[in-house]
């Protein structure tokens, strides 16, 4: 099957795959954040942007579409997207999740990350 230039979403069989661990911890709150919406649609996207004080920003978002280029991995029903020019900056990094009195929130990994500013919220 071939695909349109300016198609703008994603041939499932013609998917790639991508470098982004999800922890068990991490793909559980996200099944239970579905859970809670009522939505099996939706797909965890992980991306960087440019901005923050280091250059580059993590994206970590629900989302139902699937683009052209997409890298996807499946963690036990969970799936992970990744758009094409984000999948390098992301490569072996690991997602979790930490639910302590001093932190809850998703945490990013990132072996591949040059350096980060003093608040953790953006590399280079």
């Amino acid at each position: 099957m071939t695909t349109a230039a300016n198609e703008t979403t994603a041939d499932p069989t013609e998917l790639s795959t991508h470098q982004v661990q999800l922890t068990d911890v991490a793909a559980g709150k996200v099944r239970s954040l579905l859970e809670q919406e009522g939505r099996t649609d939706l797909r965890l996207r992980v991306a960087v942007q440019p901005g923050g004080c280091s250059g580059l920003i993590y994206q970590l978002y629900f989302d139902e579409r699937l683009l052209e280029g997409d890298a996807v991995k499946d963690y036990d029903g969970v799936e992970v997207v990744v758009d094409k020019m984000s999948v390098p900056y992301l490569d072996g990094a690991s997602i979790d999740f930490e639910d302590t009195i001093s932190k809850q929130g998703f945490t990013i990994d990132n072996p591949s990350a040059g350096g980060s500013c003093a608040c953790g919220d953006s590399f280079h």
